[in-house]
Parts: C-alpha cells; sequence; structure tokens
C-alpha cells in the first residue's frame, strides 16, 4: 500500500514539475539513482533550457517506474538538481521494464528498446535528499 501511495506523489509531483504550472506546490518524492530509490523534495521551479545534471522522465513504463537521476549527491558532477530532461520512450513492440540508472537507460537505448529525446523545455530545479 505505502508503494502505490508513493507511486502515486511521485507521478503526481513530476507532472506538477514538468507542467511547470505556478499553481504546484513543493511535495516529496523518489527517483531512482543507480539502483536504489532516493528521496526528492520537488518544488515548482521550471529553469526552461538550464538543466545541467541528467534526468531521464520514463514516458510509458512498467509499473513502479520513477523518474531516473543520473547524478546524486556525492556523484561529483551533481549541481544541486538542476535537471536536463530526456524523455524515454518504450519502442513500439517493447514490453517496458524497469529501468533504475541512467547505465539501464543508455543498455536499453543501445539495444533499441527505448528512443531518449532531450527535451530542454521542460528542465527543472529539484534537489536529491541524500
Amino acid at each position: 500500500m505505502r508503494r502505490v501511495i508513493a507511486i502515486a506523489a511521485v507521478a503526481g509531483a513530476m507532472v506538477a514539475v514538468l507542467s511547470a504550472s505556478a499553481s504546484a506546490t513543493t511535495g516529496k518524492g523518489m527517483l531512482f539513482h543507480d539502483g536504489d530509490v532516493v528521496r526528492t523534495v520537488v518544488n515548482p521551479a521550471p529553469i526552461p533550457n538550464g538543466g545541467t545534471d541528467p534526468f531521464y522522465n520514463v514516458t510509458n513504463g512498467a509499473e513502479g517506474q520513477f523518474g531516473i537521476a543520473g547524478v546524486a549527491p556525492g556523484d561529483g558532477p551533481y549541481h544541486g538538481g538542476a535537471w536536463a530532461v530526456n524523455l524515454v520512450t518504450f519502442n513500439e513492440g517493447v514490453d517496458p521494464y524497469l529501468l533504475t540508472s541512467d547505465e539501464a537507460v543508455f543498455a536499453a537505448e543501445a539495444a533499441g528498446d527505448v528512443t531518449v529525446t532531450r527535451n530542454p523545455d521542460a528542465d527543472f530545479r529539484c534537489p536529491v535528499q541524500p
């Protein structure tokens, strides 16, 4: 039950962030990073064309799919969650499966399972909590 609530909270938070709604409120969510689940504070802070940290939003993923942070605190190139948004879409004929790291995204792309498209208009700020 907690997992279902958490998934719903993350989905709602990501929709709020990615739509850059002026009426969105700060909330908490979860992301995947290097195969682990990390916490995040989702706040309405769009930074179109200003993201530096890679973020992968799976548009048609498997159940339980969270957004994927390419970096997090302690990763060296982490810039506080100034996310450069990439849309990850499973290709037609491929059954979606969980992607839990940027390496998994790269492998799925190399295998022809997904298409990755940069979406700079959706860049946003959202810090990862260690």
